[in-house]
This record gives C-alpha cells, structure tokens and sequence, in this order.
C-alpha cells in the first residue's frame, strides 16, 4: 500500500520513461579506483582511466588496502593520473594506522606536490585491532590545519555497519561538514529511494553541503553480494530474481547492470541529483555506458 512517503508515485513512473535528453539541469561525475596487483590489471587499470577521462570527471580517487598496505602504490598512481591525463586527482587517505606526526608529514607532501584533493576516512580496523586513536571528523580538522584541502568524506544511506543508530551515523557527517569536507560521498546502493529518504535526512539535519550519490555498476553478482554483507547495504530481491541463472553468463550480467544501473541514475536525475560518483573496479564498461545515459559524451566526439 502506498503512502505519502512514497516517492515514486505513478507521476514519478510515467518521468522515468523521458528521454534523459530533456535533463536541463549539469551532471557531474567522479570516478573510484584501486591500485592494480599485478601488470596485467595495471594495463586495465590504464585503459579505464584513458577511456573515462574523455567524460571530463571532476575528479577520479585512488583507494588503498587495510592497514595502510598499498599507501604508496597510491600515491604513485595519484600522481601517475596527474601528470598523464591533468585530472583532479585524489589519494584515499584513513588515519587507522597513522600517527597525527604522520598524517601531517603526508598531508604536507601531497599539499607539496600540488595534491590539493583527498578522500578523507576512518579505515577499516584490522581484525581484533584496538580502539583508533583517531576518526574522520579528526581526520579532516588535521587536513584543513595543514592547508585548505578539498575534501571528500563517506556517508551511509544505510548507516555505518559500526553506528549506533542512523541518527549517530547523521550526527557524525554533520560533524564532518562542519570540521571543514566539501563534500560527502555516499556508499552504493540499490534503491533510489534509498538515496532520496537519506538527503531529506541530510538536509533536516541542517547538512548543506553536497551528498554525492555512489553508483556500482554490477559486473559480478556474487562478489557484490560479498560487498553488501560488509557494508550493511540492501540488496533487494528483484536484484536477485534478475541476476538468477547467469552465474554462467557474463555477457547477460554486464546487460542487467548497465540497465539496472541506468535506471537507477535516470530516477535520481529526474529528482535533481546532480553528481554521482562511480565505483569502477578499475573497469570502465559499464560506468562509461552508464555516464552516456545521462548526456555525457567523449570530449573527442562530434
């Protein structure tokens, strides 16, 4: 039964089927990225880059391992995509495993070689790891006493695995805002309305910055399960019954997750969301077909 909470009324259905082309307002995109373990995934890795950095992001990030284990992998790559392509760049940076000293000695070095963008996180605690001495609200406060970083931070449509409550979790990135992030990325998720209920919160909880919507296109259904269960996102049972019988059947896979994620940004777009951040898994198929969907087109094309 539907109330009037309800966001997708039979209006919001018959707005669906418009061509994305009657979008007016900009789109801006973003795109993840980790550090490859081997050549044949750095070459990968590259051809993503090269083929995404044609949609014009406006920027890409470089995540890295637990307990800081790719840090500088990171680093080289960040200034890798710098150098090569002139894109906005930025490393993942968590404080889990880092002294203050520390943090400041990295924040001085990429401020020093003209890296002025980081994703900003807590990091995942190592298995019966201690209590860290540090979060994401410090993270940030350290980062703008260095200098004036642009700063990304993490939200949770679907509260933090770690959270109290979804109050607790709304009160923490309001507290990150107000430590100084520009900006606040969201973990992905498989219901628009999700996404949609989660700003209200945001904006009653008196956030104005931007809440970036983040999207994963699924290319592998059994590992996005595996996600999922780690990071307390919803994966409705439509998704399931789509997904059943192709365990076999890449090609059908990459078909229902471009499409399934084309809706989804089809849906958000209509509801004015204007930026969208794509965690790629170093491959750009299906965030590039999706970001066409949209309007975007390849700087080279006519």
């Amino acid at each position: 039964m539907n109330t009037e909470a309800d966001y997708f009324t039979a209006k919001h259905l018959s707005q669906l089927n418009q061509n994305i082309g009657d979008i007016k307002h900009p789109i801006d995109v973003s795109f993840e990225f980790f550090p490859p373990a081997s050549k044949k995934m750095e070459n990968t890795l590259w051809d993503s880059i090269e083929r995404l950095k044609t949609l014009k992001p406006k920027f890409v990030s470089v995540t890295y391992g637990a307990n800081s284990g790719t840090r500088d992998t990171t680093y080289e790559i960040i200034k890798d995509i710098k150098t090569k392509t002139g894109l906005v760049a930025a490393p993942h940076l968590t404080c889990i495993d880092a002294s203050k000293e520390e943090l400041r000695e990295i924040a001085k070095e990429y401020w020093n070689n003209d890296i002025r963008s980081i994703v900003a996180l807590r990091g995942d605690i190592p298995e019966g790891g201690a209590r860290p001495h540090m979060y994401s609200t410090d993270l940030v406060k350290l980062l703008k006493e260095e200098a004036d970083f642009d700063i990304s931070v993490a939200a949770y449509p679907e509260k933090h695995p770690e959270a109290s409550s979804a109050q607790f979790d709304l009160d923490v990135l309001k507290a990150k805002f107000d430590a100084g992030a520009n900006r606040a990325i969201t973990q992905f998720f498989f219901d628009a309305e999700t996404y949609l209920r989660f700003r209200d919160k945001c904006v009653k909880q008196g956030i104005e910055g931007e809440i970036v919507a983040g999207i994963l296109p699924v290319s592998n259904y059994k590992t996005l399960v595996k996600f999922a269960g780690m990071t307390n996102v919803h994966v409705p049972d439509w998704m399931h019954k789509l997904y059943q019988g192709t365990e076999n059947d890449e090609a059908t896979r990459l078909l229902i997750g471009a499409n399934q994620s084309m809706e989804m940004v089809k849906a958000l777009t209509i509801e004015g969301v204007k930026d969208f951040h794509f965690y790629t898994l170093n491959r750009s198929d299906l965030s590039y077909a999706v970001c066409h969907s949209l309007g975007l087109r390849a700087d080279n094309a006519s």
